[in-house]
């Protein structure tokens, strides 16, 4: 099988493992859903990327003494659902690289980044990837057992937080304006919606 070098070369019918993602010497970043290709072009708005600095900041000052490591995309992370152990490159199908991840199991750590669920995955909304973000990872991260996902809505300066309980997602906080966001599974870490959408 020749070198995959160009996204071009991929077919989108096709379904592919981790194994096949790690061979691919292409400059596009992917993510593999369900062993479908999802490309992550265009690259992130300055909105975007201004709040995930922020975040990045805050977030990493808070976990630096902690048990639980913080990691910002480019982050591999593999899911092959919350009742299977461990899997083989070629048996996973799913790898995504969400925006930011906390993962306090540091077991799920290699070389390639996480090997399982993180714990807490927040998105940051785009235009070209919202209903990513919404609705398919959404599905994914609740089927996986992330227990805590948040999404982040620049233009409306609006957060979601769902919360796993019982094997699926309810919203447990909306905050916007001036409101101070509170992570269920953090529950000592404050964050400014002022600061963040400033």
């Amino acid at each position: 099988m020749p070198t995959v070098t160009q996204l071009g070369q991929l077919d989108p019918n096709l379904s592919y493992s981790y194994a096949d993602y790690l061979s691919w010497q292409i400059t596009e970043t992917v993510e593999l859903i369900k062993g479908k290709i999802m490309p992550m072009s265009p690259a992130p708005t300055l909105q975007h990327q201004r709040i995930s600095a922020d975040i990045t900041g805050l977030l990493y000052n808070f976990f630096r003494h902690t048990p639980c490591q913080f990691f910002a995309a480019p982050f591999d992370v593999r899911l092959f659902g919350r009742n299977q152990s461990l899997l083989a490159n070629q048996d996973i199908h799913t790898v995504v690289q969400p925006d930011l991840c906390v993962v306090c199991n540091t077991a799920l750590l290699d070389a390639q980044g996480c090997n399982g669920a993180p714990d807490w995955i927040i998105e940051i909304l785009s235009k070209s990837t919202a209903k990513r973000d919404m609705q398919i990872k959404y599905q994914l991260y609740q089927e996986n057992g992330v227990a805590e996902y948040w999404l982040f809505y620049p233009h409306e300066q609006v957060i979601q937080q769902f919360v796993l309980d019982t094997g699926q997602y309810r919203l447990h906080g909306l905050y916007t304006d001036d409101d101070i966001a509170t992570p269920l599974l953090f529950p000592d870490l404050a964050i400014s919606l002022t600061d963040v959408f400033a």
